[in-house]
């Protein structure tokens, strides 16, 4: 699952925060922190229940917690007296304050050279714009190149008027057209490839 909160998008399962498509590093103990504090939000989280959860059975100075704190405010560029997203409740914890929504992933993916993209249930826009579930930075692609709609097993994809037009299988893209497992979505210089089947997962060779 997804959060995108301001201009950042934290995916939980896969525990990385980014910023405008950008990945921002963090310790392995501040990503526990950030997925705890969200999905309690927005709930004030005691120290001592953040102890039990992150650190259970290990005794920890209070200093380290605030040490991890800090580091997430640093990454999400917020501020302790005027917070947006990590609010101090003094002696008591810490709570997540902003609106953050979420998104589901669905099981098919694309894959693009070495990268894979995940697509959310739903809506996912292929394209420049920072917003976009498939961001693609090569020449000839228009911010918002493309829509490809998941709903269940079933994936469909749609031109939004690009300037040079979406292909799948070669052809071009004139309406919204279903996909395949395998089938092959030509965006300007960038091939993707449609994957059905969950990682790991055997495939079988649809003959129809």
């Amino acid at each position: 699952m997804r959060f995108h909160f301001g201009e950042y998008c934290f995916d939980a399962d896969r525990r990385e925060l980014s910023a405008r498509g950008n990945p921002i590093h963090l310790t392995p103990k501040a990503l526990e922190l950030l997925n705890l504090l969200i999905a309690e939000r927005p709930r004030i989280v005691r120290k001592e229940e953040i102890y039990e959860r992150i650190w259970p059975a290990t005794h920890v100075e209070e200093a380290n917690l605030s040490v991890h704190i800090s580091e997430l405010r640093s990454a999400l560029r917020d501020d302790s007296k005027e917070p947006r997203f990590i609010r101090t409740a003094h002696r008591f914890g810490y709570g997540f304050v902003a609106d953050a929504r979420h998104e589901q992933l669905s099981i098919i993916r694309l894959r693009a050279g070495r990268r894979e993209f995940n697509l959310l249930d739903g809506e996912n826009i292929v394209g420049r714009d920072n917003e976009a579930a498939i961001r693609l930075n090569a020449p000839g692609i228009s911010r918002r190149h493309a829509r490809i709609h998941v709903a269940g097993n079933i994936v469909t994809i749609e031109d939004l008027g690009s300037k040079n037009g979406t292909y799948v299988q070669g052809v071009r893209v004139g309406g919204v057209q279903e996909l395949r497992d395998g089938d092959e979505i030509r965006v300007s210089r960038e091939l993707l490839v449609v994957l059905k089947t969950p990682p790991g997962a055997s495939t079988v060779t649809d003959a129809g």
